[in-house]
């Protein structure tokens, strides 16, 4: 079974998987994540050098456990904190001097995109009645079908950019709520979710003590529990949420923002659950890969 291996570098974190091809079907092999937070300070507009240099080490980290789980091929993306710095150049020169890969920067349609494709491949759902949201550290993604064409949207929002500049519900819900009522005419029935905040938050609904894919993928979170646990971590200290199970004590200041923004999704639309993907963009990316060899 061949093997590939793909690395998202995203706004909060980064993350690995390494998957292999067996005929038509495409099997996860590992999976790995390295909180390194590159969005941090990015209020100004620029990638902060430390923030740089630990995304970078931790590039290079995921591409050696890639590498020594016999991946024959590493690629690279990054997404909206790379996309918007103003010195994105600076960054992908340190990643291509240190790890040896050339990153590929998508836009925020290719992020929607290849997240569509990975919630189409890991879950049995009908495109047609779906809207699928991705909860990123720098941006909120968008996919649904309209009048039989595929629509992606790329907002502005997300966990780490919103806890970052201190953004407002009213401010947030602005934003979104352009895109949310273009969606709501189109008449969707079903709301996937994908993402570390969509993913922890159902990992907090099951009181998980450790993270289990398969416990999250294909979770339906009420929007009765998104309430509750919004309230409950709101009435928390940073260092309480730090031990609220499910929650990785990495992510226990920017998850507020982030349940801020998935309550906001679900009202806009009117749906009252959510099925939770733990199969996102980097499944997206890697069948790609597959496709392309």
């Amino acid at each position: 079974m061949e093997r590939v291996a793909v690395i998202d570098i995203g706004t909060n974190s980064s993350r690995l998987l390494v998957a292999g091809k067996s005929g038509d079907s495409l099997t996860a092999v590992e999976s790995g994540l390295i909180s390194t937070r590159l969005g941090e300070g990015m209020e100004g507009g620029a990638l902060l050098p430390g923030a740089m240099q630990r995304t970078a080490e931790a590039v290079c980290s995921l591409r050696q456990t890639a590498l020594r789980l016999g991946a024959k091929r590493v690629v690279a993306v990054a997404t909206s904190a790379v996309r918007d710095a103003a010195n994105k150049e600076i960054f992908l020169d340190l990643v291509r001097q240190m790890a040896g890969l050339q990153v590929r920067v998508l836009s925020g349609e290719d992020e929607a995109a290849f997240s569509y494709r990975g919630v189409l491949a890991g879950l049995e759902i009908e495109p047609l009645s779906t809207v699928v949201v991705d909860v990123g550290g720098g941006s909120t993604e968008l996919i649904w079908t309209q009048d039989g064409r595929l629509r992606l949207a790329s907002v502005n929002v997300g966990a780490v950019r919103v806890t970052g500049a201190g953004t407002g519900v009213k401010e947030v819900a602005g934003c979104l709520s352009p895109v949310l009522m273009e969606i709501k005419q189109s008449r969707a029935a079903v709301l996937v979710g994908v993402g570390g905040t969509i993913t922890t938050m159902a990992a907090v609904d099951r009181g998980l003590v450790s993270y289990d894919p398969a416990k999250v993928h294909g979770y339906s979170l009420k929007a009765a529990n998104v309430d509750r646990i919004l309230k409950m971590l709101k009435s928390m200290s940073l260092e309480e949420r730090k031990r609220v199970p499910g929650l990785q004590p990495e992510r226990a200041d920017i998850i507020v923002a982030g349940v801020i923004i998935v309550k906001l999704v679900m009202e806009g639309l009117g749906l009252g659950q959510m099925l939770v993907s733990d199969c996102d963009i980097l499944y997206g990316l890697a069948l790609e890969e597959v496709e392309n060899k």
